[in-house]
């Protein structure tokens, strides 16, 4: 273990082997951080928060404060990140609230950029890239494997699917569902992130079925209900279409469309 002397550690807080503590930074008493992870200078860790191994934070990042809602009142919510993330310089993550779970979960193995917030009670899966200034509001989801780019900005509880993409600048205020690129403001849908799939092993038929089921969802004139029943039924032939259907079985904002 390395801290450094002009850091601040409280003496509960639960540091685990190998842990680097970098100059000037804050740990507060609730606080847990696993193996090996490396927490830069000038950081500030507070809350009921645990980090879990191997994690990178860079300088001036917030992480595990309260939240930034008014109904919060002191509750003991909690912040929970896992294994293997990098998290770059200025970003914010707070805790959760009430209201919801009370807790704010980050997976494992994401690569979060520069100036990223993530607000109360949002949860987020693994193998995740949020590029500079994603902003997410209070109580989004987001899939695995999902790619945000620069200045996306997530209304409160949207759900983002897992390997969907977003372009620079894309507001989104209802769900992107799963495979799906989405950019504009309001967001539109494009196309699926047939790059992206491919890269992680899906097959030509594979990736040639969730084209199919995007035109089936955006491009066919059915209805939403149409659409939906008709990518089910494609399930069976193509079990990776059990991701979107799941996905579109769910109530929420409702999607871009």
């Amino acid at each position: 273990m390395s801290i450094h002397p002009t850091a601040i550690v409280h003496p509960e807080a639960k540091l685990g082997r190998g842990v680097v503590i970098g100059p000037y930074t804050i740990v507060g008493e609730h606080v847990e951080i696993g193996d090996q992870t490396v927490v830069g200078p000038h950081v500030v860790i507070g809350g009921h928060t645990r980090i879990g191994a191997g994690n990178h934070i860079f300088q001036f990042c917030s992480i595990g404060e309260i939240p930034q809602d008014k109904k919060y009142s002191g509750e003991p919510t909690r912040l929970e990140i896992g294994d293997r993330n990098t998290i770059r310089e200025f970003c914010t993550f707070n805790c959760g609230t009430a209201q919801d779970a009370g807790v704010t979960r980050l997976g494992n193995d994401n690569w979060i950029m520069a100036y990223v917030h993530l607000a109360h009670d949002c949860q987020v899966g693994s193998q995740t890239i949020f590029a500079n200034n994603t902003q997410l509001a209070g109580h989004v989801q987001v899939g695995d494997w999902a790619i945000l780019g620069g200045f996306t900005v997530v209304h409160q509880f949207v759900r983002i699917g897992a390997h969907s993409f977003t372009a620079m600048g894309t507001i989104l205020l209802q769900d992107l569902p799963p495979f799906v690129t989405a950019a504009g403001n309001p967001a539109e849908p494009r196309s699926i992130n047939a790059e992206g799939i491919k890269r992680r092993g899906f097959s030509p038929v594979e990736v040639t079925a969730v084209k199919r089921a995007f035109k089936t969802l955006y491009k066919s004139g059915m209805k939403l209900e149409e659409a939906r029943a008709a990518i089910a039924a494609d399930v069976v032939a193509a079990p990776q279409l059990a991701l979107l259907s799941a996905f579109l079985d769910v109530p929420g904002r409702g999607i871009i469309r």
